[in-house]
């Protein structure tokens, strides 16, 4: 069964981009859509006032029905942070989020809403920071351990829909432990594709699955910091589309210490960025 998309609101005006977003995939990939409003505590001189999710409930039916997207309203009270992961778990979802408009001193005492939301829902997430439609460019990170397989495959479906370009992307960073896979990278970073490593093995597959679906692929590799080196390239090439895998896809005690990469983007990225965890079919 295809899962539906989950756009979540808590009214905040910043998180219009990700309902527009979610409205265009809706009826690009032909799924349904359950719009998700959180009240969350309003100051009690505010209490007379109009709702937030009363104006934007309202742009968002008028613009599903003009793109006769099949939708639902939902409506709960609490927390975003914490009804979103909720509502999430009940069904096989693709969660469509924006910025929640946080204070900057919430921020900077327990961090981005979008890290915590990242930790805690298992479904693929597309979050929309900034709108950038039409799709004509598509970014995707290779990891080389398949964490990415998931996301890859959605990239794949909006870009066969809008005949997007896709960039495959591996980042070689700084190599601190001599051993052949490493060595082999390091030396042939600028023809990963056709070594045989796990990298080159999952660039070839990529670049194969895009070649069958008739889309224009080509890769790229870059040295340095991981997350440095993916924030460049997305300014250089200026994408519409950022996508990886996500480190809690890895049961491994590696997620224990190494960095949240996806996480860490997602901090500072103003394109939409769709992070998915690996599942075996």
């Amino acid at each position: 069964m295809k899962p539906d998309l989950l756009i979540a609101t808590n009214g905040f005006a910043g998180t219009w981009n990700s309902i527009e977003y979610g409205a265009w995939l809706a009826t690009a990939l032909d799924k349904k859509v359950v719009l998700l409003g959180v009240t969350e505590n309003l100051s009690p001189a505010a209490i007379d006032d109009q709702h937030p999710l009363e104006y934007v409930f309202a742009r968002a039916v008028e613009m599903f029905q003009k793109n006769s997207v099949e939708y639902s309203l939902e409506i709960q009270n609490g927390n975003a942070e914490e009804v979103i992961p909720r509502k999430a778990k009940q069904d096989d979802y693709i969660v469509v989020l924006g910025p929640l408009g946080r204070p900057h001193i919430r921020r900077m005492l327990t961090g981005r809403s979008i890290r915590h939301l990242m930790e805690e829902i298992e479904q693929p997430i597309l979050y929309v920071p900034e709108l950038r439609l039409p799709l004509k460019k598509i970014l995707i990170c290779i990891g080389g351990l398949g964490y990415e397989v998931t996301a890859e495959h959605i990239a794949m479906q909006m870009a066969m829909k809008s005949r997007a370009e896709i960039t495959l992307l591996h980042i070689i960073p700084p190599i601190d432990m001599n051993y052949p896979t490493a060595k082999t990278v390091s030396t042939h970073w600028q023809h990963l594709a056709d070594t045989n490593t796990p990298v080159g093995r999952s660039l070839r597959q990529a670049l194969e699955v895009a070649k069958n679906d008739g889309l224009t692929a080509n890769v790229k590799a870059r040295q340095g910091n991981v997350v440095e080196e993916i924030m460049a390239e997305v300014k250089e090439g200026n994408y519409d589309l950022l996508c990886m895998g996500s480190v809690y896809s890895s049961n491994a005690l590696r997620q224990l210490y190494a960095p949240n990469v996806t996480a860490e983007v997602a901090d500072i990225a103003t394109c939409p960025i769709l992070s998915a965890r690996f599942k075996k079919e």
